[in-house]
């Protein structure tokens, strides 16, 4: 009987210590399947969702059939910052940027890192909301030295917007347009354009960017 007992137990052990691994590499695989997720929507820089993502919430805000507005604006002179104190301290700035913009309060929904030096706001509320969001980012960034490596640098941006409350319309359309007015602020150098589509040339490097 002891012998028959042993074995169940072995057998009862087998099983266990056959679930306890299965339940590991389980845990193992949905975590992994987590961080994949995750690296698909969020920049590497700054943790901030990526293009991918705010298009997504963009199509979903537009589904809702409210009033939506897109900021978008990119730092002047990065590139020299790149150039002169180098990639490390570029990421350490955009890095604060990023912080930067996610304290800006409702009526933003979302903040992501589109490429390079070049951030986007998603709004909820109508075209005074949008505007007021955007004057609000180009204060927050101009406000204050931000510490890099290398010291403290002053850093502007150029920032342009768009509104709409059409549901049919497109968010790659929507992110042109702001675009649009981001190089209409950046060449006139008053730091906040809107997007007028009667008055605003549209440069041919934005269009294509934002429909490719």
């Amino acid at each position: 009987m002891s012998s028959i007992l042993h074995t169940i137990g072995i057998a009862v052990g087998g099983i266990l210590a056959g679930l306890a691994l299965a339940g590991a590499l389980l845990w193992r695989q949905q975590q992994a399947l987590r961080v994949a997720r995750y690296q698909a929507t969020h920049d590497e820089v700054t943790g901030l969702p990526n293009r991918r993502l705010f298009l997504a919430r963009l199509r979903a805000a537009l589904a809702d059939n409210a009033p939506v507005g897109v900021v978008l604006l990119d730092l002047d002179r990065f590139k020299t910052v790149n150039d002169t104190l180098g990639h490390d301290s570029g990421n350490v700035l955009l890095d604060q940027v990023g912080r930067i913009l996610t304290r800006l309060p409702t009526p933003v929904r979302i903040t992501a890192r589109l490429s390079g030096d070049e951030f986007a706001l998603l709004v909820d509320g109508d075209a005074d909301d949008t505007a007021a969001v955007a004057h609000a980012a180009w204060h927050l960034i101009a406000a204050d030295p931000m510490r890099v490596i290398n010291g403290d640098i002053r850093v502007t941006a150029s920032v342009g917007y768009t509104h709409t409350h059409d549901p049919h319309a497109s968010p790659r359309q929507l992110l042109a347009e702001a675009d649009t007015a981001m190089y209409q602020a950046k060449r006139s150098t008053i730091g906040v354009c809107d997007y007028r589509p009667h008055s605003t040339p549209s440069p041919r490097r934005s269009r294509d960017r934002h429909h490719r």
